[in-house]
């Protein structure tokens, strides 16, 4: 095992020890993904419709949907992937539900916020450095991609952010590749990304067009269309949108777009509590994968 890795032990029914895959929305930016003998979750986010998430400042966002399900409804997770500390992201619920020993892989900014929160795993990650993780004869690599959370100098004002490249391992063999975007926006040191990854299987895109005091902080419709295009996944998940009111982008105006344009990427849409099983050797055909609001 490599020096610095997570070694997690057996666990009986951890995950999907297959080639199938499970992809749950569960809101805004929280996703539980079984595959490969690991389940993680990105993002916790279990506030409730009506809760207000903290942003800093004095600012206040207010929840408009239902996460689709409770922490005590999800499985075992064998770790979390964290873009950054904002109440949207890690909320108080999450504070206070999640195992506290379970390993969160994320910012430095944010390990520091958890370390005092009591989470006693969590994993500083600086761009382009990674944290693997391995169970019997699989792992997973989670590198941080490079995130900005907003333009010139109101990014210093914003939490560190960061995208994530997971990628499985078995057997020495890479077999699925996951790009998640984080709450960034589109910026020069994004290029990177296809220039080290050339081989996408999916992506995760924070969209919203999230507005704070009238600047544009995540992705909306355009600036996805253009991230689309950069890396190049086979498949993407469109997430974080319409569920706080500084989302200010209805996902109807990224569809319309995806509708008019050509991509090599098959864009597909999850209800909040929607299941996407899929085999990753499969992806990029429009009928790849069954959408399912079983759990």
């Amino acid at each position: 095992m490599a020096p610095g890795s997570i070694e997690l032990p057996p666990r009986e029914g951890a995950g999907n020890g297959g080639r199938e895959a499970e992809l749950t929305f569960i809101g805004t930016a929280t996703v539980l993904l079984r595959y490969g003998g690991f389940t993680l979750l990105t993002d916790p986010n279990f506030l409730h419709r009506g809760d207000h998430a903290k942003l800093g400042y004095g600012l206040r966002s207010r929840r408009l949907t239902e996460p689709s399900m409770t922490i005590a409804e999800l499985p075992p997770l064998d770790f979390i992937v964290l873009s950054h500390h904002h109440g949207d992201h890690f909320d108080e619920v999450a504070a206070a539900q999640l195992d506290k020993q379970v390993p969160i892989i994320t910012t430095g900014h944010a390990a520091g916020k958890l370390r005092g929160q009591g989470f006693s795993a969590s994993v500083a990650l600086d761009t382009w450095a990674s944290q693997l993780i391995v169970r019997g004869d699989a792992s997973v690599r989670v590198t941080a991609m490079p995130g900005r959370h907003g333009p010139g100098p109101l990014a210093g004002l914003l939490p560190p952010v960061m995208g994530a490249m997971v990628e499985f391992t078995r057997a020495g063999r890479s077999t699925f590749r996951l790009y998640i975007s984080g709450d960034t926006l589109m910026h020069d040191r994004l290029a990177e990304i296809p220039r080290r990854y050339p081989d996408i299987d999916m992506g995760l895109l924070h969209l919203g067009g999230t507005r704070v005091l009238g600047v544009l902080v995540t992705m909306d419709a355009e600036q996805g269309m253009a991230a689309l295009r950069l890396v190049r996944p086979r498949v993407a998940v469109p997430i974080h949108y319409e569920d706080y009111t500084v989302f200010k982008e209805p996902l109807a105006v990224f569809e319309e777009a995806v509708a008019g344009a050509s991509l090599s990427t098959v864009v597909r849409t999850l209800g909040r509590g929607e299941t996407y099983r899929f085999e990753p050797s499969q992806l990029g055909s429009p009928e790849a994968g069954v959408d399912s609001g079983d759990r």
